[in-house]
């Protein structure tokens, strides 16, 4: 199977000024994404019950997307939940909201993302202890996500978001904690700040790589910053990869030329 194409869309109003391409409104983002040829949309809820499932199956039908992936931030950005937290109570809230995220996505055979909602070690809980409750919370996700029929995205975040897992590489005695229904969600974006070779990163975690944000060294659109992506799509086709290829950047110079700059990047390299 090929490589995929997809663009992001948020419906989250706490995170205005992110680095999303489509914003608010689900349905035009759809009908736009299908026009300029993406294969999929990336949907950013404000929670599990914010999107109606019966009425995105049918604009998926309707305009001949996928679903590629679904996103937990708001757990982060709207009620300040992390699966890392010193409050029991607050990280099971963190898994619930998760959770059920997973079980959306997974009805249209889709993954969840976790990054954001990983949180940070601090004085309030070391880092070994904060590692530790993120490995329980993505085991126990992950295999819930598995029983579904899907699997869970885990992502590396550069230092000024996490100081738990900033390269692809370090994830990997995570993965080796939690199983194989967690899979990585390689950002190139992040990668660009954290990684010695972007390439070489893809290549040393291979199978592992679940899902990848597309994005320019200055989070713009693939195209608007110095990043090379030639190789960065020769590694990918090298590991055999073939999922979602999704822009998660900032609507620069528009969100429609964010989405066209987008798209002619995603044909040149990696269709």
């Amino acid at each position: 199977m090929p490589t995929r194409s997809a663009v992001t869309v948020s419906l989250v109003p706490e995170a205005r000024g992110g680095p999303f391409v489509f914003w608010d409104d689900l349905p035009a983002a759809c009908r736009r994404a299908a026009d300029l040829g993406f294969d999929g949309i990336e949907v950013f809820p404000p929670g599990a019950d914010a999107v109606d499932p019966a009425a995105l199956r049918k604009l998926l039908a309707d305009t001949g997307l996928s679903l590629a992936a679904v996103g937990t931030g708001a757990g982060w950005v709207k009620h300040k939940l992390t699966l890392t937290s010193p409050d029991p109570a607050v990280r099971a809230k963190a898994r619930e909201f998760v959770g059920a995220v997973v079980e959306f996505a997974a009805g249209f055979g889709a993954p969840a993302i976790i990054g954001s909602m990983q949180g940070r070690w601090d004085a309030q809980v070391d880092r070994e202890t904060a590692l530790a409750h993120l490995a329980d919370a993505l085991a126990a996700l992950g295999d819930r996500a598995a029983s579904l029929g899907t699997f869970l995205l885990y992502e590396p975040l550069n230092r000024y978001e996490t100081n738990l897992v900033n390269r692809l590489e370090d994830a990997g005695p995570l993965l080796a904690r939690v199983g194989g229904s967690v899979k990585l969600l390689a950002d190139l974006f992040h990668m660009n700040i954290e990684e010695a070779g972007l390439a070489d990163a893809l290549r040393a975690m291979g199978s592992h790589v679940g899902h990848v944000h597309l994005a320019d060294s200055n989070r713009r659109p693939a195209g608007s910053g110095h990043t090379d992506f030639a190789p960065v799509a020769a590694a990918l086709r090298e590991i055999g990869y073939a999922g979602y290829v999704s822009a998660e950047a900032f609507p620069y110079p528009s969100a429609d030329g964010a989405a066209e700059r987008t798209i002619a990047a995603f044909r040149r390299f990696f269709a």
